[in-house]
């Protein structure tokens, strides 16, 4: 074995694949490489995923959707050249950070919305006109978006959000006041209707 052999054989050090990563992910941004970053943030509902395009952010997940199969599906719709960025992602993480904190009501980035199209696309960019803190049932989005009888495609396109949270689906309630179903589950839409109701 020669010595080259061990750079090939020789575990990096922590710190050593840190730095090679973040020299990856410049040389990848400063050659239009980099079609879709992505970075984790730990919160009160659990570790999200959020990835952006150079247009802006185009999804957070939550861990129930399992975020190997997110990443899967935005590199299949998407780009292959899916990289994991942190820094073209630190003002989403910074707001979401501040809006868990209370000191946040509206979200305030560029956001990329071309995984919807159609009717939930109508849907998705009505929900932020629903203010911090209210809540809507399926049938007034119906109205809101002018098909008062399309209640079930309006349940669909808050199921479909690919923007919880940001695009704030958790606002939209079943007639009867129960939260329903929710994409990040019930317990995490309890979570943030209680914080915004708490403010």
């Amino acid at each position: 074995m020669s010595d080259h052999d061990d750079l090939f054989t020789t575990p990096a050090e922590p710190d050593v694949l840190a730095r090679l990563h973040r020299c990856l992910e410049q040389a990848a941004e400063q050659e239009g490489l980099l079609d879709v970053a992505y970075r984790t943030v730990d919160s009160p509902v659990g570790r999200l995923l959020l990835a952006a395009t150079p247009r802006g952010v185009v999804r957070l997940a939550y861990d129930i959707e399992d975020h190997d199969r997110v990443l899967e599906t935005l590199a299949g719709r998407l780009s292959p050249r899916v990289l994991r960025a942190p820094s073209r992602l630190d003002a989403a993480a910074r707001e979401l950070e501040e809006y868990f904190a209370g000191r946040r009501r509206v979200f305030d980035l560029p956001l990329d919305l071309s995984l919807s199209r159609g009717f939930r696309l109508l849907v998705q960019q009505h929900l932020p006109s629903i203010g911090y803190g209210q809540t809507r049932s399926y049938r007034q989005v119906a109205e809101l978006v002018g098909r008062p009888t399309a209640v079930r495609a309006v349940g669909t396109a808050c199921a479909t959000n690919p923007l919880p949270v940001i695009v704030p689906c958790h606002r939209v309630l079943p007639s009867d006041g129960t939260p329903g179903r929710y994409v990040g589950g019930s317990d995490a839409k309890k979570t943030l209707l209680s914080l915004e109701a708490a403010a």
